[in-house]
């Protein structure tokens, strides 16, 4: 049976992981999944591909990739459980990055239009797609402003904030996170240099705001994500909250 928008609507107030849940929950009842197992290097599909399906992560960590005429690449997103890939394909009808899994995980393929036409007796499906497409474009707009607004290690420490607190939303333990992700693909990501984003991880281990396990530089142990803001405060002369 297809869950209604109002038994929906209610369990969104359990919180990001509620929401979660809702929506991997109705779309699984109400259209046809195509469920695949990717991993780190594998495409889900390529920047100038036919448009016809979009895509939920239900598991792993996905990159959205884009290539200038060039040759260069721009790393332009970052995608967790519960996102959606391939909405910047609607408007052209063709993807317009190349969307890259940076572990194992898997996605669910869902036809365009079959959404669509689902959504015109579950109005809960529409109401849940321009949820996803309103918290992109939040995102984008937020990404924007990091990058011109804030010094490059505060860049990095709101970096490793968001990280934490986008496992936190999806219930994961944020205490010690392990990054997908090279330092030259964060420096890519953030606008920076290599040597920039390995500085500002030095000091921030320095101030034992992070520290890094001995198995690998890309897991770091942050006691508190609090003291993330506090350092990023502290690099925009903001007075610090201070930690209890």
């Amino acid at each position: 049976m297809i869950t209604s928008p109002t038994s929906t609507t209610s369990r969104l107030d359990q919180g990001m992981a509620g929401r979660i849940g809702d929506t991997l929950r109705l779309v699984a009842e109400a259209l046809p999944v195509q469920r695949r197992v990717l991993h780190a290097g594998d495409s889900v599909y390529q920047a100038g591909q036919p448009f016809k399906s979009l895509y939920i992560v239900n598991s792993g960590f996905f990159k959205m990739v884009n290539s200038s005429a060039e040759g260069r690449e721009q790393l332009v997103g970052l995608h967790f459980r519960g996102d959606w890939l391939g909405l910047d394909g609607i408007a052209d009808g063709r993807y317009a990055c190349d969307a890259v899994a940076m572990d194992t995980g898997e996605i669910w393929s869902i036809r365009y239009d079959a959404l669509l036409q689902a959504a015109s007796q579950t109005p809960a499906l529409l109401s849940m797609l321009h949820c996803a497409m309103s918290r992109e474009i939040a995102r984008e707009q937020q990404s924007v402003l990091s990058l011109c607004s804030l010094p490059a290690e505060a860049r990095v420490a709101g970096f490793l904030r968001y990280w934490a607190e986008t496992l936190a939303d999806r219930g994961l333990r944020t205490d010690q996170i392990t990054l997908r992700m090279t330092r030259a693909e964060i420096g890519n990501y953030l606008g920076m240099t290599l040597e920039t984003v390995s500085r500002a991880l030095s000091r921030l281990a320095r101030g034992d705001v992070i520290r890094f396990a001995e198995k690998s530089r890309r897991d770091i142990c942050i006691p508190q994500v609090e003291a993330l803001t506090r350092f990023m405060q502290g690099d925009l002369g903001t007075p610090a909250t201070p930690l209890h």
